[in-house]
């Protein structure tokens, strides 16, 4: 399948930005399942300073803002050719070892509420007990927009009792660590089958499977996930995967606006 993507994000600013540098998360791999075909990232607002692969294996632009600006727009755009792997990518790659996805971070700390839903998990094998968390978590976390905090933790979202994606690829790694099974947090773009226009991107997580590697779970779409799936990188948690973090001084007041359209290719 061939998946166009236009993601398009505005800043705006009461006071012009005195210095800015931001680390932009972007940018598609070719991997298991997916290829490439073209990628752009075009900046209004400030320049490209340099990129490189971090520690997970994601590729990342430096950008620098320029002084003064009181407007920054970034545009990606680009196409991916993607084949339907059943949620396997496989082996391990990058230089973090395996064993640091077994580390809980402060948003996949593992409280009661956590701990209690991963001991109701069922399966004779590792796949069975990773489906059946997939399940649990969607029971346990409703989807539910606009009622959740960015910052919230997985111990927060099954408190409340709703989430978004992030939330569901959150409290599914937590659970998956808290039985001893690797898991990451995974950001990228998902093809609706009722839309083109989109107002975020997805998020789903990843468990670390003997014998298969990594296997992903989109705990929103009770799936693994398939060739409508484009991913763009990967983490402990969201900070780790988040499509744009950095510093500035000035700039204060800031309003976000995103567009993202995500298309079968004809």
């Amino acid at each position: 399948m061939q998946i166009t993507i236009s993601h398009t994000t505005t800043y705006r600013f009461e006071q012009p930005v005195i210095f800015g540098l931001q680390q932009l998360r972007m940018t598609p791999l070719d991997d298991v399942g997916q290829t490439v075909k073209d990628w752009a990232i075009d900046i209004t607002g400030g320049q490209h300073e340099t990129g490189f692969l971090d520690h997970h294996r994601n590729q990342v632009q430096l950008m620098s803002l320029s002084r003064d600006v009181t407007e920054v727009t970034l545009t990606c755009r680009g196409t991916v050719e993607t084949s339907n792997t059943n949620g396997v990518t496989g082996r391990h790659l990058g230089a973090a070892p395996l064993w640091l996805f077994a580390k809980q971070t402060d948003r996949t700390k593992a409280g009661p509420s956590v701990r209690r839903l991963a001991r109701q998990v069922e399966g004779d094998t590792e796949l069975d007990r990773m489906h059946n968390l997939m399940a649990l978590v969607a029971e346990a976390v409703s989807y539910t927009p606009g009622k959740s905090q960015a910052d919230w933790s997985a111990e927060d979202a099954v408190i409340e009792g709703h989430g978004v994606c992030q939330d569901h690829a959150h409290v599914f790694i937590a659970c998956a660590r808290d039985l001893g099974i690797p898991a990451r947090y995974v950001s990228g773009y998902l093809m609706m089958d009722d839309r083109t226009d989109q107002e975020a991107m997805h998020a789903w997580a990843e468990a670390h499977i003997e014998g298969l590697g990594w296997v992903g779970f989109d705990v929103s779409n009770a799936m693994c996930p398939d060739e409508r799936y484009v991913r763009v990188a990967t983490g402990l948690d969201y900070s780790d995967a988040a499509p744009v973090i950095g510093t500035r001084i000035g700039g204060e007041t800031e309003s976000l606006a995103v567009q993202i359209q995500v298309a079968q290719q004809q």
